[in-house]
């Protein structure tokens, strides 16, 4: 199974804003960080919005922020919320033509499997993506902080 890029920038979208949570971020900001489509980006954004995950702000000195806090912000939810398709295979989707449906023991093993997958994300919340984890043991690294972009003058992007 693969996320699509929805999903993908959905997620980096929330990790930067929940590591800039003390001002309102630009798409062109988060864009250039992650070096992918501000096009793209921004109808993310929308999405985002209005699924009442980030707040935005019009006009100039605008921007956009988490609207819940971290730890309310399931990975699961979001990940069910952004993503288009679960059917791994054709049996697990509307207008199944497949010969084997009935028969065939795959679509239940492969039902389980994303699940299991789903289930797993939502364990987890966008803060734990922002924290370190309890075991000191663990071989987690903080994420960097991100580079703010610049324009060519040299003002904030």
């Amino acid at each position: 199974m693969r996320l699509t890029t929805m999903s993908d920038y959905s997620l980096r979208l929330l990790i930067y804003l929940g590591m800039n949570r003390e001002r309102l971020c630009t798409t062109a900001e988060i864009a250039a960080a992650y070096d992918i489509s501000e096009a793209h980006l921004t109808k993310i954004t929308h999405q985002l919005g209005l699924g009442g995950w980030i707040t935005t702000v019009r006009g100039k000195g605008g921007g956009m922020r988490l609207a819940l806090a971290p730890q309310e912000i399931g990975l699961g939810a979001l990940v069910r919320a952004v993503e288009p398709d679960f059917a791994l295979v054709e049996c697990l989707g509307e207008g199944n033509q497949c010969k084997l449906t009935g028969y065939c023991r795959l679509t239940g093993i492969l039902a389980e499997a994303l699940n299991d997958f789903l289930a797993r994300l939502d364990g987890h919340t966008l803060a734990d993506l922002l924290s370190q984890p309890a075991d000191p043991a663990s071989d987690w690294q903080p994420l960097a902080r991100l580079p703010v972009a610049r324009t060519a003058r040299g003002a904030r992007a």
